[in-house]
């Protein structure tokens, strides 16, 4: 039997890849990746340039990988369905294997292309640890709340052992191999490369894994929030990807020879992305409303000057300003310095979260259409299992919780770097001499707050508490 295995952006790997093996079960496979302009029309692959760089090294990562055992890559150009045709009728292809997608707009793609092609159209799971949508109440609805969803998938997650790595694949012939027509340049779409990007590729993941389960897994209970320790994994673009499924970062915890002390507590953190997953499979328009119904028409603010003053990292609270600042660089936050740049946007300056989900989607190298939307929803105070709206974090209080020395803001806010670590987070409280000494004049080498905190806390509790009691018993 002839299978197309049709890689998509979220499985560039070769092992525990459920398409690749069934189809090298079944006999010989054509690996393909289509450049569709749906994404890499000049035009949008611009507006998600980090992402597409780490996709286009992943893809020449996997092009080389099937190479080495024998096969190839075939790099088409153009719309999905037309290449995927064209190239079933070439090779004689009985089936088309992929991985699902989970999102809306994937989902109708995949329903068009098994209405239309000629041969059978089958996804397989992969990109979550349990299929979307299996995990329900027990009057069989979908849950709201993520601790009795984890409690659940407790109950019924079953692990297995990764798919190994194939060897070897049948060679392609050179009809077919001539049909490549190459993985795209950055400057052919018009992206600008990033040297500050981390690296992509199926190896380059499997390294940042071995990195973390030696060293940050064991303290990640505490790690992880710290903004100035490598305490995360540094994972998520992987598992956006799929450079790494899941299950093999699950796996990986559970085999460990000497078991992460954070292990427990990071699988926890796996299933809050189930959760995301989960949630958009059963409320697809999550994408363009908030899951609270009280939440519709909240009335947002427009504050073009403050979302500039946030967007470039010069709203006078440093740790705002360095997870701003760490975006536009690295295309990478850290996960509190997220939470705190959130809630600083949607409440302190009353600017809506989907303005700062775009902007997020835009530079996140991790950029993950489930994921981003429920940690925006969740910092606004209107998504599944969200913090309560009145909930307004303290960003000189995260700061100096979370970055007690000031090491991340001097990493990404310098002009801050000779402050003593008792005014980092707060330098318009510093005294003058301090100041002078640090070679720091606020409102020119750094601004003063654009907004004060109390004030702002109290202009966005009374702003909610008004429209909620006005929209009373809309929430689910």
């Amino acid at each position: 039997m002839r299978s197309i295995v049709w890689f998509r952006g979220k499985d560039l790997r070769l092992a525990d890849h459920q398409p690749l093996a069934a189809g090298i079960a079944a006999g010989e496979v054509l690996p393909v990746f289509i450049f569709d302009p749906y994404f890499f029309a000049p035009e949008r692959a611009v507006q998600m340039g980090h992402r597409i760089q780490f996709l286009l090294e992943s893809a020449q990562a996997l092009k080389a990988a099937l190479q080495a055992r024998g096969s190839d890559l075939i790099c088409l150009r153009g719309a999905s369905f037309d290449r995927l045709a064209e190239l079933s009728r070439a090779w004689s292809a009985d089936r088309v294997l992929a991985t699902r997608w989970s999102e809306r707009f994937g989902r109708k793609r995949d329903d068009s292309i098994a209405s239309r092609l000629q041969v059978p159209f089958h996804v397989f799971e992969g990109e979550t640890l349990m299929p979307p949508g299996d995990i329900l109440t027990a009057s069989g609805q979908a849950f709201r709340v993520f601790t009795p969803f984890w409690r659940a998938f407790q109950r019924v997650f079953e692990l297995k052992a990764p798919l190994p790595r194939p060897e070897r694949l049948p060679s392609l012939p050179p009809e077919i191999l001539a049909l490549d027509e190459g993985i795209p340049g950055l400057e052919e779409l018009g992206v600008v490369a990033n040297e500050r990007l981390i690296r992509g590729g199926e190896q380059a993941a499997w390294s940042r894994l071995d990195t973390f389960l030696r060293g940050p897994a064991d303290r990640y209970v505490k790690g992880r929030d710290r903004l100035d320790q490598e305490g995360t994994s540094r994972l998520s673009a992987d598992l956006k990807f799929g450079l790494l499924s899941p299950r093999q970062v699950w796996w990986a915890i559970e085999t460990a020879e000497a078991r992460p002390g954070g292990g427990a507590a990071f699988q926890r953190q796996l299933v809050w992305r189930e959760f995301s997953h989960h949630s958009l499979w059963h409320w697809p328009d999550l994408l363009e409303r908030p899951f609270r119904a009280d939440f519709e028409g909240f009335p947002w603010l427009e504050d073009p000057a403050g979302w500039q003053a946030w967007v470039q990292g010069q709203t006078g609270y440093p740790v705002v300003d360095a997870a701003a600042r760490q975006l536009l660089v690295e295309g990478f936050v850290h996960n509190r310095a997220r939470m705190i740049a959130a809630s600083f946007l949607t409440k302190h300056l009353g600017i809506h979260y989907q303005r700062g989900e775009a902007h997020y989607m835009r530079y996140l190298v991790d950029g993950d259409w489930a994921q981003n939307n429920l940690g925006w929803q969740w910092s606004a105070g209107c998504g599944c299992d969200a913090q309560p709206y009145f909930r307004v974090f303290n960003p000189t209080l995260q700061g100096q919780r979370f970055d007690p020395a000031g090491t991340y803001v001097r990493q990404w806010v310098p002009e801050l770097a000779r402050l003593p670590k008792r005014w980092i987070h707060e330098p318009w409280n510093a005294p003058e001499s301090v100041l002078l000494d640090a070679g720091v004049t606020l409102a020119k080498d750094y601004p003063k707050p654009i907004v004060e905190h109390r004030a702002a806390r109290a202009r966005f509790l009374a702003t909610a508490k008004a429209h909620l009691a006005q929209r009373k018993g809309l929430s689910p």
